[in-house]
């Protein structure tokens, strides 16, 4: 192939989003499905943002870093869904290279971001409950803000490998992806030039910058829960499972929706289905993450009724 046709397999208008359906007739049911699931979202997670901010006895690590995870998860579910929503409302499925690049790489961002945050989590109640006396002197305010960068790092590093070496394919036929967003695999299903660099980055990548985090998520709570089973009163067990209660269901909803979309996609032939199940690891946890630590925590429940009472005495 020479320099000219491959000029000319780059050189096309941009991809096709298929989105969950093709039916009409569920496209409003879609729109206003997402839209209020956005809108959740939005809410849900900036108001525990303010809760933090607000109230001091919330400034410590463990809501630093949930503050953090907030923000990410408003900022993963813009990264998708706004698109999403404007595509069917103008009923169109197309999106730019550029724009689809840009996509990608903010969802491997926040994605990514998530991942991190979580382990660190995971960290800062391995520190509480294992070495309480301790606790105070190393989750200090700056290495805390200092964790925070890292992930974000961490993060940068990962999405910038994948969009420099996607930057490099060339694209040259069957353009549409089977997704309401870009997704890196699908994308580079769709290159007609050699993958497998790509693919293998992909796996080392993920072993890495998913395993490690993982792996030490799997590690703190091993240590957390030999730490619980040995506390001697029944009153401290309670309250370390409490605390760690809310961060283990949403590393549970996290990881697995995640596993269970790569179990779905193995199994379904289907792409429509699995960009369906993608719905599970792509919006519902950015949803669900802001109930589940305001219904299970007994501190964000105060520093909840206190800011709306708060809100109350101004109007």
């Amino acid at each position: 192939m020479n320099s000219m046709e491959k000029r000319n397999q780059t050189a096309f208008p941009g991809f096709f989003l298929l989105g969950l359906t093709e039916d009409p007739k569920l496209q409003p049911i879609l729109v206003s499905l997402f839209f209020s699931i956005y809108l959740v979202t939005l809410m849900g997670n900036l108001l525990i943002i303010l809760f933090v901010i607000s109230d001091s006895h919330l400034h410590t690590p463990m809501y630093l870093f949930l503050s953090n995870l907030s923000l990410n998860d408003i900022c993963l579910s813009t990264s998708t869904i706004p698109k999403m929503l404007v595509n069917i409302q103008e009923n169109s499925q197309s999106i730019t290279f550029k724009g689809c690049l840009t996509q990608m790489s903010f969802v491997l961002i926040f994605g990514g971001m998530e991942n991190c945050l979580l382990a660190v989590m995971a960290y800062d109640r391995y520190m509480a409950i294992c070495h309480p006396l301790r606790y105070l002197v190393i989750m200090e305010p700056c290495f805390c803000v200092l964790l925070v960068l890292l992930s974000l790092l961490i993060s940068l590093v990962d999405s910038l490998m994948h969009s420099l070496m996607v930057l490099r394919l060339s694209f040259c036929r069957h353009l549409e992806i089977p997704n309401f967003f870009c997704e890196l695999p699908k994308m580079l299903k769709l290159a007609c030039s050699d993958t497998l660099i790509d693919n293998i980055l992909i796996y080392i990548s993920s072993c890495i910058f998913a395993g490690i985090p993982l792996f030490g998520i799997v590690f703190s709570y091993i240590h957390i829960m030999s730490s619980i089973f040995r506390m001697p009163s029944s009153e401290g067990k309670h309250k370390a499972f409490t605390t760690c209660g809310s961060h283990l269901s949403v590393v549970s909803l996290f990881y697995g929706t995640g596993f269970g979309v790569y179990i779905t996609s193995i199994i379904m032939d289907s792409s429509r289905k699995t960009a369906v199940a993608s719905v599970m690891y792509s919006v519902v946890p950015q949803m669900l993450n802001p109930f589940i630590y305001s219904l299970r925590n007994r501190e964000m429940k105060h520093a909840m009724r206190k800011f709306f009472s708060r809100m109350a005495s101004f109007l």
